[in-house]
């Protein structure tokens, strides 16, 4: 389908509303508002053959999946690239739809075109996230619990996020019962919940061999072994191995003008679950539980240097090489040594 000869429309696409700029073969324009809704949305795109760009959103899954049923061609535009190519004063919905449609028009790589995932990973994903969303709902409770004792000139005990509900309950001031007992009753509860999903995610995990084979490296759990197959969906999508921590947003930005190179922080592009993720198993592979692998030793000898962030610039770099290694892994299929992995390696 070519682009130049059929419609072009960009859609800036709203929670409620959606603004929607024509861009005609011949030149001419229109411009229309309508609900961003599966009726409103298969009755007005029903009348048109369309390239349709749209950015990343909400709601832009089940909008591409109509257009693409209806006959359009659909360009699922990222909008960090469209925002470092508009940066305009005068930002509205329109202006950003039909900056997408001419954008469109001109050269759809200047969007970076970005593609949704399937269906299936997309919800297997969800259980992960749901997970995730109940243990730092569990933290705030917890912390706000500490907070409120710690005000009236009492301390609770150490422990675990999970014991905590058991371990403190019976030592909160009895003039903070009423406060706090709901909190406890909520902890109980979510507690028991975040069980029950790890043991949907260790199910949902068996529908996906190649987990097993990510998840050899100590400090990379099942958890995030899942997480990176289901959020890189395909282990084909990258030429060479390195392209995943550039993906996952771990690889520093870059602004290099003559002499000048000056480090700069991660792009921060991608997933940024993911990247939590594997910042965590790095700092994990770098703490007193890591045990002794050639990416250990690498990231404590980079944490030696560099002053007070050192140590925070090592845990980064350990989790893009870690993104690296465990597609490394998922392409190879091989048995990850951790001392003399990349040797061993590069002699196979």
């Amino acid at each position: 389908m070519e682009n130049h000869t059929i419609e072009t429309i960009g859609c800036d696409l709203g929670d409620k509303m959606t603004a929607v700029f024509v861009l005609r073969a011949d030149g001419r324009t229109e411009q229309h508002r309508i609900r961003t809704t599966r009726v409103a949305m298969e009755l007005f795109f029903r009348r048109h053959r369309a390239h349709v760009i749209i950015e990343v959103g909400a709601h832009s899954r089940w909008v591409s999946e109509l257009l693409k049923k209806l006959g359009h061609e659909v360009t699922v535009a990222n909008p960090r690239r469209v925002k470092a190519i508009s940066e305009s004063d005068t930002k509205t919905d329109r202006a950003d739809a039909e900056l997408l449609a001419r954008l469109g028009r001109a050269d759809i790589k200047l969007l970076a075109p970005v593609q949704h995932r399937g269906r299936k990973p997309q919800a297997d994903l969800a259980v992960i996230k749901s997970r995730d969303a109940l243990v730092r709902c569990r933290t705030k409770l917890v912390n706000h619990v500490r907070g409120v004792v710690k005000s009236f000139g009492e301390r609770l005990p150490k422990c675990t996020a999970e014991s905590f509900h058991r371990r403190t309950r019976e030592l909160i001031p009895g003039d903070l019962k009423p406060a706090l007992e709901p909190l406890y009753e909520a902890l109980t509860a979510i507690d028991q919940q975040i069980r029950d999903q790890e043991r949907l995610i260790e199910k949902t995990a068996e529908k996906y061999p190649d987990v097993n084979v990510l998840s050899q490296p100590h400090g990379v759990g099942v958890l995030t072994a899942l997480a990176y197959v289901l959020v890189v969906e395909d282990k084909e999508r990258f030429k060479k191995s390195r392209m995943a921590g550039a993906f996952i947003g771990l690889r520093p930005k870059k602004d290099q003008s003559g002499d000048g190179d000056p480090q700069l922080r991660i792009t921060k592009a991608g997933d940024p679950f993911l990247r939590r993720l594997l910042v965590g198993s790095a700092n994990h592979i770098l703490g007193p539980f890591g045990k002794d692998s050639d990416l250990r030793s690498w990231g404590l000898e980079l944490a030696k240097r560099g002053g007070k962030n050192a140590r925070k610039r090592a845990k980064v770099a350990v989790a893009r090489k870690l993104a690296v290694l465990l597609h490394r892994l998922w392409v190879t299929g091989e048995v990850y040594q951790p001392l003399g992995y990349a040797t061993h390696s590069n002699a196979a």
